[in-house]
C-alpha cells in the first residue's frame, strides 16, 4: 500500500506543472520542495539521530553563495558551482561537526546557534559577496541543452532532487549504518557496546544534513537568480527545524508534510491575519508558536504518524531464507583462561567502588559475579567492557593464543575482540522490530567499513550485506526461542522477552565471552527458569558466560563458580555450594540462609 501511495505521490508531482496550474502555485510548490530537502536532513540529524540543530540555514547559504559567486564573478557553470559548494560545505560541516557534535544536552543546540549566526554575519560582511546587498545576475541552470530559466522548468529539477533525497535517506536508514544511526538517540552506550563509532556516526549524519541543505541553496540561487544573507539567518534555521518537528521529525515523509503545511499556512496567514487584525506584521510567528506548544503537548512525534496509521504496516527489514555466511570466531578450547582481572580498582574521587578485585573466567564456564545492591558488581562489569576506565590494575583477555590487556580500550574495540554484553537496564530501540534490534549486534560483521558503508547503503548497493546480517539476526533469535517474534516492535515485548532479545543481540556479535548484567532482574519465576535453561543451552554450545546477579537462588544451580562482592571488595570465591556456606557471605549477603 505504501508503495502504491509513493507512486501516486510521484504521479501528482509529475502532472502538477503540466496541468493549467497557476504560476503562483508552481512557485509555492518550488519552495515546498526546497524546504523539504533541508527538512529531510533534519529528520536524519534531529529526528533519528537525536542531534538538534538550529543552524541548517547557514549551509543553505553556503550552497547558494558558492554557486552565485563562481557563476557571476568567473562565469563558471552552475554545475561547477554545485560541486564546489558541496566540497566547501562538506569541509566546513566536517570541521564544525567534529567540534559541536561532542556536545550534549542544551549545549549542542546553543552551539548550532553560534555557528549559524557566525556564518550568517560572515555572508553579510564579506565585500566580495556583496555584503548585505548580496549577489545578482546569477545565470539559470542548463540541463541537456534546456535552460531552466522559469519556475515551471525548475520545478522538475527541484522535485527530482527531493525524490532522490527521500529514496537515499530511506535506503540509509534501512541498512547497517542506518540502524547504528537510529541507536544514537538512546545515548550511544548500547551502540558503542555493539561496535559503533558513535562520534564518527554523529559527524557523518551532520555532514549529510549539511550537504542536503547545500543542494537546496544551490537550487534556490538559480531559481531566484539572486542571493543575499536574509534567507540564511537564525529565523530561517528555526523554521526548518519547525517543519521537521511538525511533520514528524523521526519520519522521512514527515519532512515533506511539515514543509508543505508550514509553507502553505505561512502564505495564507500573511494574507489573512493583517486583514483580521487591521495591522501589518509577522503575526504568523505567533500562530506558529501556539502550534508548537500544542504539538509538543499532544503530538510530540509530529503529524505523520497519524497519517501513516491509515496504511497497513509492513516490516521494513525482512529476514531472507538464504544469504552469504558471515565469518565466525573459533571458540577457545574448554578450560583455558579467557578473562583475567588482576587487582582492578575504580575510584570516583574519594569513593572506592571497586577495590583491587581479582578473578578469572575460563572457556566453557558460567561464572557468577554476585553481591547485594551497591556491591560494585555493575561497576566491575563496566570496567571489563570499557564503559568505565580503571583507576589501576589490569584486565586481560585471550586474543588468539595470547592474553592481552584490554583495559584502556573503548567499548567498540573490546567487542571487536570477542566480548559482548547485555545491560542491567534494558537498552533497545522500541520503535524498531525485534529483528532490526538484534541485527545491530552484527554491526562489526558487515562487509563494508564506516566510509564505504554509508555510500553503498544510500545507493542500495548493500543488498548482499543486508541479507547476511538479517539472516544472522534471525538465526540468533531462533537460537534463543524468539523466532516467532521477528517483526514485532521491540517496545511491545514483555520485560523477560526484552532481556532475551538483548542476549540474542549480544550473540549476534559472535562473542567468545558473553557478559550478562543482571539478566534476571524484574523477571517472574517462570521467566527466570526459562532464562536459566537458555544459559545452560548456550553453555552446552561452548559459550563462556560471566553473569552479574544479586539473585542467589537464580545463580546457585546455574553457575560453575561464584565471585562475591560487598562494598567493592571481593569477600569470597569458589563453588556455589562452598560460597553458600561461607561465613562472610552469610553475614554480608545471605542473612543466615542455610
Amino acid at each position: 500500500m505504501m508503495r502504491k501511495s509513493f507512486l501516486i505521490f510521484i504521479a501528482i508531482v509529475a502532472v502538477l506543472p503540466i496541468l493549467p496550474t497557476p504560476e503562483f502555485w508552481i512557485t509555492l510548490a518550488n519552495y515546498i520542495g526546497l524546504y523539504s530537502i533541508v527538512a529531510l536532513g533534519l529528520v536524519l540529524l534531529t529526528g533519528v539521530g537525536g542531534l538538534t540543530s538550529f543552524g541548517q540555514a547557514a549551509f543553505v547559504g553556503l550552497g547558494a553563495y558558492a554557486t552565485g559567486y563562481l557563476s557571476t564573478q568567473y562565469g563558471l557553470s552552475p554545475w561547477i558551482g554545485l560541486l564546489v559548494g558541496i566540497a566547501l560545505t562538506a569541509a566546513v560541516a566536517f570541521l564544525i561537526g567534529a567540534l559541536t557534535m561532542r556536545l550534549s544536552g542544551h549545549y549542542l543546540p546553543l552551539g548550532t546557534i553560534a555557528w549559524g549566526l557566525s556564518l550568517y554575519y560572515l555572508f553579510g560582511n564579506m565585500e566580495f559577496l556583496g555584503r548585505y546587498d548580496g549577489l545578482t545576475g546569477i545565470p539559470p541552470i542548463s540541463l541537456f541543452g534546456l535552460v531552466l530559466d522559469r519556475g515551471r522548468e525548475m520545478y522538475f529539477l527541484i522535485w527530482l532532487v527531493v525524490l532522490i533525497a527521500v529514496i537515499g535517506i530511506q535506503n540509509l536508514l534501512n541498512s547497517r549504518p542506518g540502524r547504528a544511526i537510529r541507536a544514537l538517540k538512546g545515548g550511544g552506550v548500547m551502540a558503542e557496546a555493539m561496535g559503533v563509532n558513535t562520534a564518527w556516526m554523529k559527524v557523518v549524519i551532520f555532514v549529510i544534513a549539511a550537504l542536503l541543505a547545500c543542494v537546496s541553496g544551490w537550487l534556490y540561487a538559480h531559481l531566484q537568480r539572486t542571493v543575499n544573507p536574509t534567507p540564511f539567518g537564525l529565523n530561517a534555521g528555526i523554521e526548518y527545524l519547525f517543519m521537521a518537528v511538525v511533520g514528524g521529525a523521526g519520519h522521512v515523509w514527515g519532512a515533506i508534510l511539515g514543509a508543505t503545511l508550514l509553507t502553505v499556512l505561512k502564505d495564507q496567514l500573511q494574507f489573512i491575519l493583517p486583514k483580521l487584525l487591521g495591522a501589518n506584521g509577522n503575526f504568523e510567528i505567533i500562530v506558529f508558536g501556539v502550534m508548537l506548544v500544542l504539538l509538543l503537548q499532544f503530538a510530540r512525534d509530529g503529524l505523520w504518524p497519524f497519517i501513516s496509521r491509515l496504511f497497513p504496516r509492513r516490516p521494513q527489514a525482512v529476514a531472507p531464507d538464504a544469504a552469504p555466511a558471515l565469518p565466525r570466531r573459533t571458540q577457545a578450547p574448554h578450560g583455558v583462561p579467557l578473562l583475567q582481572v588482576d587487582k582492578a580498582r575504580k575510584q570516583f574521587g574519594g569513593l572506592v567502588a571497586v577495590n583491587d578485585i581479582s578473578f578469572e573466567v575460563k572457556a566453557g564456564e558460567i561464572i557468577g559475579l554476585i553481591g547485594p545492591n551497591g556491591a560494585g558488581k555493575s561497576t566491575m562489569f563496566n570496567l571489563v567492557t570499557g564503559v568505565l576506565p580503571t583507576t589501576s590494575g589490569e584486565i586481560r583477555f585471550r586474543i588468539g593464543d595470547r592474553m592481552e590487556r584490554i583495559n584502556g580500550l573503548e567499548s567498540r574495540q573490546i567487542v571487536r575482540q570477542g566480548i559482548a554484553r547485555t545491560f542491567q537496564h534494558v537498552r533497545l530501540i522500541p520503535t524498531m522490530s525485534v529483528l532490526e534490534n538484534v541485527a545491530i549486534g552484527a554491526h562489526l560483521r558487515g562487509m563494508h567499513n564506516d566510509v564505504t558503508g554509508i555510500a553503498t547503503s544510500i545507493a542500495r548497493l548493500n543488498v548482499n550485506e543486508e541479507k547476511a546480517l538479517l539472516l544472522e539476526a534471525r538465526r540468533q533469535l531462533e537460537r534463543v526461542g524468539m523466532g516467532h517474534l521477528l517483526y514485532e516492535e521491540a517496545g511491545n515485548l514483555a520485560l523477560g522477552q526484552q532481556r532475551i532479545l538483548e542476549i540474542a543481540r549480544a550473540l549476534c556479535c559472535d562473542p567468545i565471552l558473553l557478559l550478562l548484567d543482571e539478566p534476571a532482574a524484574g523477571l517472574r519465576y517462570k521467566e527466570k527458569q526459562a532464562l536459566a535453561e537458555l544459559l545452560k543451552k548456550l553453555k552446552g554450545e561452548g559459550m563462556s558466560i560471566l553473569l552479574v546477579e544479586h539473585d542467589m537462588d537464580f545463580v546457585m544451580n546455574l553457575t560453575d563458580r561464584l565471585v562475591v562482592m560487598e562494598f567493592g571488595t571481593k569477600i569470597a570465591e569458589g563453588l556455589p555450594a562452598e560460597v553458600q556456606q561461607n561465613e562472610a557471605v552469610l553475614e554480608a549477603y545471605l542473612g543466615g540462609i542455610e
